[in-house]
């Protein structure tokens, strides 16, 4: 397992294009490879200089705008080798300041947009919301740029000119399975620190398989005593302590990612039902499992226990979890019949709606009557998508076939599977969630999320393979409109981030599809 690896993170923070020895040409701001591509942008064919006098300004007396200019001026501090400073603006700043403010922003930019102005004199990012402030920050990030035509040391260019940019969709989300194989605290933090760089703000977590029970339930201790002690294969397993948890929760929260924690029900229990017989129509424990079948493992849907368990694991994740949402899986339910499962989804919807939580399922669980602000995340079943949409449920859009990240790039991919589809980096950009479904509009959907099952991957090194290049694609399909998507001039885009991946020590995956720079 890879440290969070702090100094490497900061140092790789910003995007730097590699130096050459020629001359650069005039700064185009238009020509930046910002991913997800902006909604507008405009050049002056101006540079601002970031140097030995370069201070970031915050609006004064607000700690969450601080902590925004601090973690900007961490990420640059090391690129550039400069010592920048944060302070409070209590007047104009000088020039040659980076100012982000949320005084005179359009209001219409919403939760996550922000303007983002650059000239000789100022850097000046301005939102409505502190979201949008931070996602602005990411911008600047991917577009500082080293000057390579002074020859000065310790100074960089950022191409003048504006851009304003908010998302397509409010819902932009990657899913990491921590039941088939366990990823520590470290290595979760690294892959959220990774989605802020493409402004994903989700980050969903399946948190319980048949192979593994992974979040401490304090009123059912022998869930992760027993249940998560063991992964596919038979590894040792492992399991978030609730402190810990919290401290995923408050990670990602600081860099505006929410947290979905899933407990997937009524099937893809077995590492619960092996720890609570009660909780088995039979009363008998199964062994617990360590291979990659599915849909054998059902709660016994009849028990006043199983409600018992769901309301307790329920109560007590939601207290540990800021965000609006409950996963509660329902996918794959083979061992449950479909008179018994209905009852049973109905049931739980009220259970999370208790805790004032909204619910996403997988697709299956638009067999039920869904709640009116019920969520089905459609994997497999375009049916199941129209059913929920009928039923006036929002659709989180994961079609396996294009967002799903586990998949194989190619036959010779090594790890990874291809049940679904093999899918390039092209192929996972090249979809548009408002018209993958027939009669399912954009109306309907509240976003996309790309999902990694952890059948083979059993390391952050592996994690990365598969999430990079494609993250990146999945995070544009849900920020930018559909008109400003192109796959012919993305994959150019794309390829100039090769610098940052490289810095960053990712392990990613150099498809031949993409012009590499290198």
């Amino acid at each position: 397992m890879k440290n969070f690896r702090i100094t490497v993170l900061i140092i790789a923070a910003a995007m730097i294009i590699p130096a050459s020895c020629k001359p650069k040409e005039p700064a185009d701001l238009t020509k930046a490879a910002i991913i997800p591509r902006p909604v507008s942008v405009s050049a002056t064919g101006e540079t601002f200089k970031l140097n030995a006098k370069t201070a970031i300004f915050v609006d004064a007396g607000s700690e969450e705008i601080l902590k925004t200019g601090q973690y900007l001026a961490e990420k640059l501090n090391v690129t550039t080798g400069l010592a920048i400073a944060v302070n409070e603006a209590k007047a104009e700043p000088a020039k040659g300041s980076i100012l982000i403010t949320l005084s005179g922003a359009d209001q219409n930019l919403g939760e996550e947009g922000y303007s983002l102005t650059i000239t000789k004199q100022m850097v000046k990012l301005s939102a409505a919301k502190p979201a949008g402030l931070f996602r602005g920050v990411q911008t600047i990030r991917q577009i500082t740029l080293k000057d390579t035509a002074s020859g000065k040391p310790g100074q960089f260019i950022i191409p003048g000119g504006t851009i304003t940019d908010y998302p397509e969709y409010s819902y932009r989300s990657m899913m990491l399975d921590v039941s088939r194989h366990f990823f520590g605290v470290e290595d979760v933090k690294q892959v959220i620190e990774y989605l802020v760089f493409y402004k994903i703000n989700t980050f969903h977590l399946h948190l319980s398989d048949d192979q593994g029970w992974r979040i401490e339930i304090k009123s059912w201790p022998n869930l992760t005593a027993h249940g998560g002690s063991t992964q596919v294969g038979g590894g040792k397993g492992g399991f978030y302590t609730q402190e810990q948890y919290s401290d995923i929760v408050k990670f990602a929260a600081d860099r505006y990612i929410t947290i979905v924690p899933e407990i997937d029900m009524p099937g893809h229990t077995n590492a619960a039902l092996s720890s609570y017989p009660g909780l088995n129509c039979n009363g008998k424990a199964p062994d617990l499992y360590t291979g990659t079948e599915v849909g054998f493992s059902s709660l016994c849907t009849k028990k006043e226990i199983t409600y018992k368990f769901i309301d307790d694991v329920v109560r007590e994740i939601s207290a540990l979890t800021p965000g609006p949402f409950f996963h509660i899986g329902g996918d794959e339910s083979h061992a449950t019949k479909v008179e018994d499962y209905i009852p049973f989804i109905n049931r739980v919807q009220d259970i999370v709606g208790r805790y004032g939580k909204q619910v996403i399922g997988w697709d299956e669980i638009a067999l039920s009557t869904l709640k009116p602000n019920t969520v089905a995340q459609c994997w497999a079943s375009e049916e199941n998508a129209a059913k929920a949409t009928a039923q006036g449920a929002k659709i989180l859009m994961s079609p396996a076939k294009k967002a799903y990240i586990d998949m194989q790039y190619n036959e010779s991919t090594p790890i990874g599977l291809h049940w679904a589809a093999y899918i390039e980096v092209d192929d996972c950009y090249n979809w548009d969630p408002a018209t993958y479904i027939p009669g399912v509009a954009k109306e309907n959907i509240i976003g996309v999320e790309a999902p990694m099952w952890a059948e083979t991957i059993t390391r952050l090194d592996d994690i990365e393979f598969m999430m990079f290049p494609r993250i990146a694609g999945i995070a544009e399909i849900g920020w930018t409109p559909v008109s400003l998507r192109n796959w012919d001039e993305y994959k150019f885009r794309l390829a100039k981030h090769e610098g940052w991946f490289d810095a960053m020590g990712i392990n990613f995956y150099k498809s031949p599809r993409v012009p590499w720079e290198k």
